[in-house]
This record gives structure tokens, sequence and C-alpha cells, in this order.
């Protein structure tokens, strides 16, 4: 994402109601949003839905957002990725949630294309998705898994010590360090 400090005055110019402000701001951030959703939902039509629903939430939230408690990147991606545990819980509670990985052990994006959006509009997000990507193959295969079935998936740390048969604390320790080296990746980029 865009600089922190940048992104701290959108914010802060959108809870003062600046339409422009807003509007930057969902320029600056919504290929980032749409591929953390996207890889979450795995489906285009509920990534849509789960970003539009996050970025009226910062609208009308944005006065909540406090730099001191995290950065403005960290705050966009919680507030979707909690709308997009939300849709998992709504639209699929059937399904059980699981980390697709290839041969190699890295995790596997579904290729999700809507014919109809523009191309500059596939390009950012794939753009966006490349990043995300890039980073998590950056973190080690212990943090990535974590970071994965915690944040990709909704496992709990109790849920996730169990799936990766390791100690709660080591799991923790795995996710903590994991978002750590991701945040700061993301951020870089």
């Amino acid at each position: 994402m865009k600089d922190a400090v940048r992104l701290e005055q959108l914010i802060a110019a959108t809870a003062g109601g600046d339409k422009l402000a807003f509007r930057q701001l969902y320029q600056e951030t919504s290929s980032h949003l749409f591929a953390l959703l996207l890889r979450m939902l795995k489906r285009r039509d509920w990534a849509e839905e789960a970003l539009q629903d996050s970025l009226l939430k910062v609208w009308r939230k944005s006065e909540t957002y406090d730099p001191g408690k995290g950065s403005p990147s960290t705050w966009l991606f919680t507030i979707a990725r909690h709308r997009a545990l939300d849709l998992l819980r709504q639209k699929r509670p059937e399904d059980s949630l699981t980390v697709t990985n290839d041969e190699d052990g890295s995790s596997t994006m579904m290729d999700v294309v809507d014919e109809d959006e523009n191309p500059e509009a596939r390009a950012m997000e794939g753009e966006g998705m490349g990043r995300l990507e890039r980073c998590m193959k950056g973190l080690l295969d212990a943090e990535r898994k974590s970071v994965m079935l915690a944040y990709y998936e909704g496992y709990t740390h109790p849920e996730l010590a169990s799936a990766l048969d390791a100690p709660l604390g080591t799991v923790k320790s795995w996710v903590r360090r994991g978002l750590t080296k991701l945040r700061s990746c993301l951020e870089a980029q």
C-alpha cells in the first residue's frame, strides 16, 4: 500500500466528510483490499460485495481510526478481513475451509476472472494480488501457513494449533511474526 502518512491524512480527511479524500483513499487501497478479499472468499462476486461493504464502513467509521493503535493499512485490512469472515459464515456455513497447496507447498490462488471487467481494472487487481503473493512467499513456511489459515480462512489460535499439530504459543508466534513481515513488505511496495 501507499505511504502510511498519506493514508492517515486521507482517512482523517474522510472522517471530516471529504469525498475527494475518500475517492483517493479508494484508488490507493482498493486493489490491495480486493486481492485479500478475493483470496479469502474465492469468488469475485463475494469479493466485490465485501470490498463495497468494507469501504462503506471506512466512509462511515473513519473517525474511529487511531494511528496509535496501528498502521492505516492494518486498519483497512482488518475491516476487509472481518467483512470477508462475516460473508463466509453467512454464505458458506456448511463448507469446511481449507488451504490448497501445490506440489512445492506454496499457496495457489484461484483464478476468477470476470470477462466483462475492463482491462485496466483487471491489471490493477492483478498488481495487488501479485504484491500480496510476493510478500506471502517471503514468509517462512510455518508463518505462511499460520497466516493463511488464521487470516484467510478464519481459524482461531486453538484451531491453528490443532491443524498444524503445534503448541498454541508457537502458533501465536508464527502468526505474529508472519503478520509483522507481511505488513512491512506490503507497506514497502
